[in-house]
């Protein structure tokens, strides 16, 4: 196996801690501790000029008393000795360092400390972890370089990656869950030398690894996070994001905390989606998941098939599923009488199942049975024996047979959930948990984790049939000459008006409404002439970006004597110039967009348009280019979707149009997105037959 550029890093041969001690609570006391405790394999030598040893090490005086050069140094030194002591470990040699201090100093001078380490680092070409971070634990090779306390009983091996903008989302899941073996688990701080996507890149090249967990706060390196997502992806190892930063007071917190800039959550919600990563809300769901993904056994089709022993529980998590969005399987008539042969009279052969009733002495026999024959159902795709734990946080031995039943009748994938938080810490939930039965605690965590597991398997699926989107279009040769042709207006940062934004969306294939320019009373009744009524007219003065606050814009203008009357009240107000466009048939209004995100670049926004897109903002988002397919499963996601069913008379609108539209509208984007600003679609009406936009301004990004 060819080596890594983060070996030095994450597998060092030999360690240094500057600063070591062995006053209880220091780093420079734990960072030994730690190494011992793991298993370091290679030497440790500690370092401080005012000891002879520390935990039963030689202490020797500086890096240049030390009998080698060492592969990687860590600093357990304050904030106001790290400048010199990094000068020195460059000219010691080493390859890698580990740096906790948060790297600001009191009376500090521009360029700030961070700064300066950080240009210094790049000059060297260190690979540093941190600053302003905990460190790292690869679990898999006995490397524990971390300066605070852990629980001691992490073992070898492991199958999990969990890496952290924050430590304490690191150290807050790998100190207090038990039941997730890890391989390698870091908090990247500030990531001034080493980023998260490098990181993973190694977890994913030179760890058996089969569930990824992300605590995010930014992406420092955009185009390297894309690339190992799609990495990822290809190799089927779901990765798991607990992303912060989601609101205006989060992503400020978090340029102060950590140097970062959040991106828009709109940007990272579309990298989610464009890679298949599953999204979580809190540290509880980020556990649960990689714990479920971490089992061995692989999910099928269908969904979720339940096993209860309350009704009003069951009737819970019918509510939780709904709300969560999970799938609950409709069992075949097979399912079904083979439950009514099992179960007592009166209780309702369905899924979910409430299997109690009497009880009596086979009771325990009659849920498995019950469990197994909802395991086996064809559509049944993982399930899960929902029953609260014994007293003192104790699991019943009979609910595991259950799971073992209902595993054994299907292979695949089975759960043993409680309502309420249990806990990890038992050696009995531990041991279940490692043999592929999973025992978990809380039911909304639980379907959370469920729905990733369904939602990660149907993205796997959808690869394997079309790959995933590359990022280069193959334009066609009208296309290119379009892209060419606006290339050069809109790399000069110009905002183009009304005409020539629905031209721009013409050339690159979307259905635009026919229009006309005129500057004087007698153009404009020609234009009208040539269009046909009814008619739009709109002002077309330069700089009147948004017609209607204005009274720019006179809908439904039904002859020449109107096109008159309407004209010379436009040009009193607002001036000559006019632009003329048949009446769009009545439909739904709808919105296409493109926004350029700073670390992302170009996003297409689709949702609804009008009065909606400022008062409802219900709208999804996509990295370009991507498929009519893509966008329809963004349509579904959008509040207001029934709005385009058939209902009370009223036809049901193309859908499948607009989706095409907005593909090719992810093309322009992918094609022209370095010198495109924004591109606004509103209203693009959308009918029974087809949709037109009848609105549009496009703004450049000036390349200078």
């Amino acid at each position: 196996m060819s080596s890594h550029r983060l070996e030095p890093l994450l597998r060092p041969r030999s360690i240094a801690v500057l600063g070591a001690s062995e006053r209880a609570g220091t780093v420079g006391s734990q960072v030994i501790l730690n190494l011992q405790i793991g298993g370091f394999a290679g030497p440790i030598y500690a370092v401080n000029p005012t000891r002879d040893s520390v935990h039963g090490l030689p202490c020797f005086k500086s890096l240049a008393d030390l009998p080698e050069t060492v592969e990687q140094v860590i600093f357990a030194l304050a904030d106001t000795r790290v400048e010199a002591a990094l000068e020195n470990v460059i000219a010691h040699g080493a390859k890698s360092a580990v740096m906790f201090s948060t790297l600001v100093l009191e009376d500090d001078t521009i360029p700030f400390l961070r700064e300066r380490i950080a240009q210094r680092v790049r000059e060297s070409g260190l690979l540093l972890a941190g600053a302003n971070g905990m460190g790292f634990y690869n679990l898999h090779d006995g490397v524990w370089a971390c300066g605070f306390d852990t629980r001691h009983n992490h073992p070898r091996g492991g199958n999990v990656t969990l890496i952290s903008h924050s430590g304490s989302g690191m150290s807050g899941i790998m100190d207090c869950e038990e039941r997730i073996d890890f391989n390698l688990a870091v908090s990247t701080g500030q990531e001034l030398s080493v980023r998260m996507d490098d990181y993973m890149d190694y977890a994913i090249e030179r760890m058996n690894t089969r569930a990824i967990g992300l605590f995010m706060e930014t992406a420092r390196n955009p185009e390297g996070l894309k690339a190992v997502l799609e990495k990822a992806a290809v190799r089927g190892i779901p990765v798991v994001a607990l992303k912060v930063g989601r609101t205006e007071l989060a992503a400020r917190l978090t340029v102060s905390h950590s140097g970062a800039l959040a991106g828009i959550d709109a940007a990272y919600q579309a990298l989610f989606d464009r890679y298949g990563v599953q999204r979580v809300e809190d540290m509880d769901e980020l556990a649960t998941a990689l714990i479920m993904f971490a089992q061995p056994h692989p999910v099928a089709a269908g969904g979720l098939v339940g096993l209860h022993d309350s009704g009003g529980e069951r009737q819970l998590l019918i509510d939780l599923a709904d709300r969560t969005g999970v799938d609950l399987t409709e069992i075949s008539a097979k399912t079904t009488q083979q439950l009514e042969d099992l179960l007592d009279p009166g209780l309702p052969a369905v899924n979910p199942l409430d299997a109690w009733s009497t009880g009596g002495p086979d009771y325990h026999l009659v849920m498995g049975k019950c469990f197994a024959a909802l395991m086996a159902d064809p559509q049944a795709a993982l399930g899960a024996v929902v029953h609260d734990r014994a007293p003192h946080g104790a699991v019943y031995e009979d609910y595991i047979d259950y799971m073992r039943a209902g595993h054994t009748a299907s292979g695949k994938p089975v759960f043993l959930v409680a309502n309420r938080q249990g806990t990890g810490s038992d050696p009995q939930v531990q041991q279940i948990t490692r043999e592929g039965f999973p025992i978990l605690d809380g039911l909304r965590s639980f379907l959370v984790g469920t729905r990733c597991l369904l939602a990660f398997r149907d993205f796997q699926a959808q690869i394997a049939q079309h790959g995933l989107p590359t990022k280069n279009v193959e334009l066609s040769a009208e296309e290119k000459l379009a892209a060419q042709r606006w290339t050069a207006r809109l790399s000069q940062g110009e905002t183009l008006d009304e005409f020539d934004s629905l031209r721009l969306l013409e050339d690159f294939g979307l259905p635009v409404s026919p229009s006309r320019m005129a500057n004087n009373e007698v153009e404009v009744l020609a234009a009208a002439e040539q269009l046909g009524y009814p008619l739009a007219l709109k002002s077309a003065q330069a700089g009147l970006l948004h017609k209607s606050d204005q009274g720019g814009v006179l809908l439904n203008i039904a002859d020449a004597d109107a096109v008159r009357t309407a004209y010379r009240e436009l040009e009193q107000r607002l001036g000559p110039k006019a632009l003329l466009s048949p009446m769009a048939a009545p439909g739904v209004e709808m919105v296409l967009g493109v926004v350029r995100d700073e670390q992302f670049g170009p996003l297409v926004l689709l949702g609804f348009g009008g009065i909606y897109v400022e008062t409802l903002k219900d709208v999804a988002f996509a990295l370009p280019p991507f498929s009519a397919a893509t966008a329809r499963k963004l349509v579904d996601t959008l509040q207001l979707r029934p709005l385009l069913d058939e209902a009370r008379g009223r036809p049901a609108v193309n859908i499948d149009a607009y989706c095409q539209a907005a593909a090719k509208l992810s093309r322009l984007a992918a094609s022209l997105g370095d010198v495109i600003s924004e591109i606004d679609i509103n209203p693009l009406i959308l009918g029974p037959q087809g949709c037109v936009a009848v609105d549009a301004l496009v703004s450049g990004h000036c390349q200078a």
